[in-house]
């Protein structure tokens, strides 16, 4: 065993057996945690120098490390990993002498709106009011099209046939 994540506010300890583990909703997980604000593949933890390091699988609701969003960030003996809102303490015995290697991170990197999770993927639907609009947008330029008038001879058509040339 290389360590475990143990529920802040009880529960059953979750052991990590593995040096890569893959953490979702799905059944087929490393560690399957069937709660409807777990995404399918949340977010995975990698041994690595001695540390477990923790990278968000681009979940919609995210992980934190102390409190803090973060994608991806080493975890130290003591940490609290949110996966979604659900916490847990992070208990394992580092197997490295040196620290874990600090990670560049660029400040500039992303926007305010991808650190916060609020960007994601594009949707190929459109929802029902955009849907609606284009409707009335259809409806509106077929409207503004002047309509064919039948050509006759009297003097009446010829004039509404100028009209509609103006």
């Amino acid at each position: 065993m290389f360590g475990e994540l143990v529920p802040v506010g009880g529960g059953d300890n979750i052991p990590l057996l593995k040096t890569h583990l893959v953490i979702g909703r799905r059944p087929t997980c490393d560690i399957c945690l069937p709660f409807p604000n777990v995404s399918s593949q949340h977010c995975e933890l990698v041994l690595k120098n001695g540390y477990w390091h923790v990278q968000d699988l681009g979940s919609r609701n995210g992980i934190k490390i102390n409190g803090e969003r973060d994608e991806s960030r080493f975890l130290l003996p003591g940490d609290e990993l949110s996966v979604a809102k659900h916490v847990y303490q992070v208990s394992y015995e580092p197997t490295a002498d040196a620290p874990p290697p600090m990670e560049e991170s660029n400040p500039f990197g992303k926007s305010l709106l991808e650190k916060a999770g609020l960007t994601g993927k594009k949707r190929s639907r459109r929802t029902n009011s955009e849907q609606n609009d284009q409707v009335i947008g259809d409806a509106s330029a077929q409207s503004r099209k002047p309509k064919p008038r039948p050509q006759g001879n009297s003097q009446d058509d010829q004039i509404l046939n100028w009209l509609d040339e103006e």
